[in-house]
């Protein structure tokens, strides 16, 4: 037993690891799941909508289509969207860009209130249609519904349980996103088109997204396919409309990597297209564009308050406005971001004020995320001391064995290494939530590359070491000595992610890059750890046949 002391402390820890990996790694994820904003229970307060005359008013409606995770650029592709390239050579125009979580209902939440995930109180990944909650914080649609303005919108199901429903005037939803659902949502937006009783209609596209979750992503011909079906859905609501009176606005709520799927942080599913047309608008090609700023700038041309929460810019100079009307939406622009700021810093000890060398937004936005910035670092400060601990002793006990573990230490760099390069080149996965399509599918994908990897390079150390000549003990011992400098390797991200974000997402959102790497060593850490312990023991059996023999 006294033999065996270093063997089963090994098991035991392995054991530990994996257990408390698994239950970390659902209790950071249902954190996440549950993020609610600092202003859930104190949304700043409305101000007044816009008393446009009737002859000032910029335009009669607005026509919002949202085309679910359409790339910006197959939005240029001219021989896959024609007749939005068309549109788009009479329109204002730009490139968007949206923050991580790049997921739909953070998306729609974003473009919804004007407020980026960390605010907007939207939830900051999808969740199941159940659990989904209602805004809390002001959005474009109570805004227009409180400036007189009736509403209505046809697309996905999520919408029903986003959106406040006293808000919404006539509404379709579907819980489908395929093509067929594309072409009852427009059936049921046809006859608000028609008429002249609804001020601002959303319609929701999802065929795209479709594409990219089931049908092989925008590296797929069937991706190209889905973007030409909805450019002549396109084309088919702006026949229906007036662009001397009315406008409408074309936006996605992000983009999808090459292989499809999205969430993380990648550039190509944090850039969306963003086209406006028709009454109120001056044609051109634009700066680049924030997602925080459709909201704004869609409650400026109906003439409603802009959205209490919202943190963008009112695109002014795509905006037809006389100077009398940009002077009272300045004033009123002003008048809100005092307020948001006020409500989100109320509740810090140390607040800073708004930026004065910056426009006013920007200058509001850098006090809130320099104030929130302040406080987090004030409690990462107080975590610091363990990942420093739990990374300094191992390395140091390395380097005093250094000559007895090099060469089991190179075989757990050779696992980093190897499955570093499988992850991206073969797998071509990327380092982000992007990649995870489904939990089971992602932790099968660990499990099987932790069993091959390891057990290769394990048997390749065995033979080349001659270990299993040496007894059961020594062949249990570097078994788990292997597994131990693996699973050491693989808590550095792990600890850094603690470092920067905490145990569990609290009242902040995460470093989205940092907590994916995390994430990953977590994964990967449960699985290693089972294997190490099933190879020990098979290690030990094949030691005992070898010596008996």
């Amino acid at each position: 037993m006294k033999n065996n002391r270093w063997v089963i402390i090994g098991i035991v820890f392995f054991v530990i690891v994996a257990v408390g990996n698994y239950f970390w790694v659902n209790a950071q994820m249902d954190s996440l799941f549950a993020y609610r904003s600092l202003l859930h229970n104190s949304p700043p307060v409305p101000g007044e909508a816009f008393e446009w005359a009737q002859e000032e008013k910029p335009t009669r409606r607005v026509v919002f289509i949202l085309v679910d995770a359409l790339r910006n650029d197959t939005s240029h592709k001219k021989d896959v969207m024609p007749y939005l390239n068309e549109l788009r050579a009479q329109a204002a125009w730009a490139t968007s860009h949206s923050q991580a979580p790049s997921y739909s209902a953070p998306g729609y939440s974003v473009i919804g209130t004007g407020a980026w995930p960390y605010l907007s109180d939207g939830p900051a990944m999808n969740l199941d249609y159940e659990e989904i909650p209602t805004w809390t914080q002001d959005n474009i649609f109570s805004a227009a519904h409180r400036a007189g303005l009736k509403t209505a919108i046809s697309g996905y199901y999520w919408f029903e349980k986003l959106v406040p429903q006293n808000d919404v005037d006539a509404s379709f939803y579907t819980p489908e996103e395929d093509t067929a659902a594309d072409r009852a949502v427009l059936d049921a937006a046809a006859p608000w088109l028609k008429s002249d009783d609804y001020q601002f209609i959303l319609i929701h596209l999802d065929q795209v997204d479709y594409a990219g979750h089931h049908e092989g992503g925008p590296q797929d011909p069937r991706w190209d396919e889905a973007a030409k079906r909805v450019d002549d859905h396109i084309r088919e609501i702006v026949s229906l409309l007036d662009l001397e009176l009315d406008t409408v606005v074309i936006t996605s709520d992000h983009g999808q990597i090459d292989k499809g799927g999205h969430g993380g942080h990648e550039e190509i599913v944090l850039r969306e297209p963003l086209v406006l047309a028709g009454a109120g608008i001056i044609p051109g090609q634009y700066p680049d564009t924030e997602m925080v700023d459709l909201a704004p700038t869609l409650a400026t041309l109906l003439g409603a308050n802009i959205p209490a929460t919202s943190q963008g810019h009112i695109l002014f100079d795509m905006l037809a406005l006389s100077e009398t009307q940009k002077v009272v939406v300045e004033k009123a622009l002003i008048a809100q971001q005092r307020q948001l700021h006020a409500a989100y810093t109320e509740s810090f000890s140390d607040p800073l004020p708004i930026r004065e060398d910056m426009d006013f937004v920007t200058g509001t936005t850098f006090a809130i995320e320099a104030t929130s910035t302040q406080q987090e670092d004030k409690e990462r400060r107080l975590s610091f001391n363990l990942p420093v601990f739990l990374t300094i002793i191992p390395a140091y006990l390395i380097f005093r064995n250094w000559k007895k573990v090099k060469m089991l230490f190179a075989g757990a760099l050779a696992y980093i290494l190897l499955f570093n390069v499988y992850y991206v080149l073969v797998a071509q996965r990327t380092y982000s939530f992007s990649s995870v399509a489904g939990l089971d599918s992602f932790v099968l994908f660990n499990a099987i590359t932790a069993v091959v990897l390891l057990g290769a390079i394990w048997l390749f150390l065995i033979l080349k070491l001659g270990i299993l000549k040496k007894g059961v003990a020594e062949s249990a011992e570097k078994t788990i000595l292997l597994t131990a400098f693996i699973l050491y390797l693989l808590s550095l991200p792990v600890l850094w992610h603690y470092a920067v974000n905490g145990s569990l997402v609290t009242w902040f959102l995460p470093e989205f890059p940092i907590m994916f790497r995390g994430f990953l060593g977590m994964v990967q850490s449960i699985m290693v750890a089972v294997v190490g312990i099933v190879l020990t023991g098979v290690g030990a059996l094949a030691a005992k046949f070898t010596k008996k023999s």
